[in-house]
């Protein structure tokens, strides 16, 4: 059996690479006149190296700093695949898979972050506010 750093062995770090995969073809559809352009390519590049160096972190709080950042990445691509369709650049089927594998990086993030730092789970805003 081959060696692996402890963050190959992460679900949601295979999936971030799924998607800059996915990704890769993408900005050459785009203008790189447009800002979005540089930003996708940033912030779809930006999850697996952080998911990658907060895997490394010996105190919790770092390690969450880092998840944290990852997924503001992939928030940051769905929201650049947003404007993307608002410019007319892409139809909106085109951003499916990506918004997709988005919203499990995204997922899988939180409970990493619920799984490292449990105290940082806060209530439910609206179950605060006594909304059902």
């Amino acid at each position: 059996m081959s060696r692996q750093f402890d963050h190959e062995k992460l679900e949601v770090y295979q999936e971030s690479l799924r998607f800059v995969g996915w990704i890769t073809d993408l900005p050459e559809r785009v203008p790189k006149s447009l800002a979005v352009h540089t930003e996708l390519d940033r912030a779809s590049t930006s999850i697996p190296l952080n998911i990658a160096e907060g895997s490394g972190k010996w105190t919790i709080p770092e390690r969450c700093r880092f998840f944290d950042t990852a997924r503001g990445s992939a928030l940051e691509c769905a929201a650049a695949l947003d404007v993307l369709v608002v410019k007319k650049v892409l139809h909106s089927e085109a951003t499916h898979g990506g918004k997709e594998m988005l919203l499990s990086i995204v997922a899988m993030l939180v409970g990493l972050l619920k799984a490292v730092a449990p105290s940082r789970v806060r209530e439910d805003p609206a179950s605060i506010l006594g909304a059902e």
